[in-house]
């Protein structure tokens, strides 16, 4: 990430020195003579680091980082400077407008570890933004894809309900996990206990338990199913286990080929 610092001081010689000192650094420096220019080059430029000093004509340094926090409250901003007008520093201190105060003549050592330190602050706050958006965007898509998925699900079920046929999952402990509503009414279970949930020994006839791959079976009643079983987990990304069974009355099955 690039590393660009705003020098603002209307003393053209204070620029100059402060510009030999951090060069070595390697940032990007950006220089101003006043808290307007100041405020145009940060319309201008992505800049992470403020040093501005407090005596200034037209518009003091506590003004100018005050409008530039304002605008621009991710830079991180030092005041330098000779004079200590304390009232209106710890004010700006106070309010957010001024991350550090150092006074002139500056400590070279000093001057640039705080400059190193305010850039890693500013870089800090990039990051968690950064993190912050990518968290909100994984949150936005799971939640696209959970809705999906609901949709698909309550589309799944329509079907399931509106099937001619009865659909009962039992699953690998024996018990009842899926039963549409023609599973119910063919095995008459409308006004008693649901079959989800139930062993599926107690709920269905032997005849149906028995059921293995496409067969005809008969009813204790006389009543003569077709029924299908089929075993679930086959596909590879599947993580169910235990077997589907479907069927229907076998005069419904062939009247209906018959139609066909």
């Amino acid at each position: 990430m690039e590393r660009t610092i705003l020098l603002v001081d209307d003393e053209a010689n204070i620029l100059s020195a402060l510009t030999r000192l951090l060069r070595p650094a390697g940032y990007t420096i950006l220089r101003a003579g006043s808290g307007k220019e100041g405020l145009e080059l940060l319309a201008q430029h992505e800049i992470g680091v403020i040093v501005s000093d407090q005596r200034m004509p037209e518009m003091t340094g506590v003004e100018f980082l005050h409008k530039a926090h304002e605008l621009y409250p991710d830079t991180v901003r030092i005041m330098l400077s000779g004079y200590t007008d304390l009232n209106s520093v710890t004010d700006a201190i106070n309010h957010g407008a001024i991350y550090k105060f150092l006074t002139k003549p500056w400590d070279d050592g000093l001057l640039r570890a705080n400059i190193e330190e305010a850039f890693q602050r500013y870089e800090m706050k990039q990051e968690n933004y950064h993190l912050k958006h990518e968290l909100e965007k994984r949150v936005e898509e799971k939640t696209l894809e959970v809705t999906r998925n609901l949709k698909t699900l309550r589309v799944s079920q329509e079907i399931l309900e509106s099937l001619p046929v009865a659909v009962i999952g039992i699953d690998d402990d024996g018990y009842i996990v899926l039963a549409n509503s023609m599973a119910h009414h063919l095995l008459d279970r409308g006004g008693e206990r649901p079959l989800l949930g139930e062993p599926a020994r107690d709920m269905l006839p032997d005849p149906l338990l028995g059921c293995s791959g496409d067969a005809i079976v008969s009813m204790p009643d006389g009543v003569r199913f077709h029924c299908w079983q089929t075993t679930m987990g086959r596909l590879s990304h599947s993580h169910s286990h235990g077997v589907v069974l479907v069927f229907a009355p076998q005069q419904q099955i062939e009247q209906a080929s018959h139609d066909a």
